[in-house]
């Protein structure tokens, strides 16, 4: 059963929670303990209120994630993890983090509590809301950067919401259409909203964002307010590890068929996983060296 429920957990999930790092990072705090140590909180709480959700979820979606290829191997779907149990652990695990939240920070507390409306919401309805439902994801991860910046207090950049929700649309759209294509025909089944997408018309709403996230994050390290918050010209040295990034995962949905776990793609593939390391290191030695 222990086993059932770490995976239902999802802890490959986590990396998307590590976007709370990013106000840590561009506030020049990044070697500062104490206000390290309040992220690395925030990261945890967000990794157990998250964990609690994808088993509601997985209790929720039970009939259809049955009917699924991949998602019918879930342990809750199978039946090796009883419903009562995940029921228990759900409520245990989200009751545990929104406590601690609140009693770590009040407006920190406040957004984990409104991620958690945004997800219940999106289990109920938004899902089922053709762009609607990719839209609340990138909201999702906007929350998470903005949760990052609130428990160490610094600033929220504009630039951060904007290349978040971009880059989070991208990754989105990108499953979408992976789902389409590995469901073949019986996306309906799955879930009502995949029956209102095409592969043409989620390959237009790819390049849309695909252009986007490049522009905003080039305007992003060639504009002269934030050349002058981190004290340096040379954030345009990173643009080509965006790019690559950008490029490989199309690469990894258009011609490898893969891309409907970003997360699983970006802890899996090599080459990913290395410009992503370039990116952070040079990130790193720009702002701080």
């Amino acid at each position: 059963m222990i086993k059932a429920l770490v995976l239902s957990m999802r802890p490959h999930q986590w990396i998307k929670n590590t976007v709370l790092f990013a106000g840590l990072i561009f506030s020049f705090n990044l070697f500062q303990l104490n206000l390290f140590l309040k992220s690395l909180i925030g990261f945890f709480l967000f990794c157990i209120l998250t964990s609690g959700v994808y088993i509601l979820n997985d209790i929720m979606d039970l009939d259809s994630d049955r009917a699924h290829p991949l998602k019918s191997k879930r342990p809750i779907a199978t039946g090796k993890l009883k419903i009562s149990y995940a029921l228990f652990f759900s409520i245990f695990f989200i009751s545990v983090a929104l406590i601690i939240s609140f009693y770590l920070d009040l407006l920190f507390g406040l957004i984990i509590l409104c991620y958690l409306g945004l997800n219940l919401a999106y289990s109920w309805y938004l899902k089922h809301l053709v762009i609607i439902d990719v839209m609340a994801i990138s909201l999702g991860f906007v929350l998470r950067a903005v949760a990052g910046a609130v428990i160490v207090n610094v600033e929220i950049s504009s630039w951060l919401i904007v290349c978040t929700t971009l880059l989070a649309l991208f990754l989105g759209f990108g499953k979408r259409r992976y789902e389409i294509v590995l469901l073949e025909g019986k996306a309906e089944q799955h879930r009502k909203s995949l029956a209102e997408y095409s592969p043409y018309f989620l390959d237009q709403l790819i390049s849309v964002v695909t252009a986007s996230t490049t522009v905003a994050y080039a305007f992003y390290t060639l504009s002269p307010s934030v050349e002058a918050k981190l004290g340096t010209s040379y954030m345009a040295l990173t643009i080509p590890f965006v790019l690559y990034g950008i490029f490989r995962y199309l690469y990894l949905i258009h011609q490898k068929a893969e891309g409907g776990s970003p997360t699983r793609a970006l802890l899996t593939d090599k080459p990913l996983i290395l410009d992503v390391l370039f990116w952070l290191f040079s990130i790193i030695l720009i702002v701080y060296l």
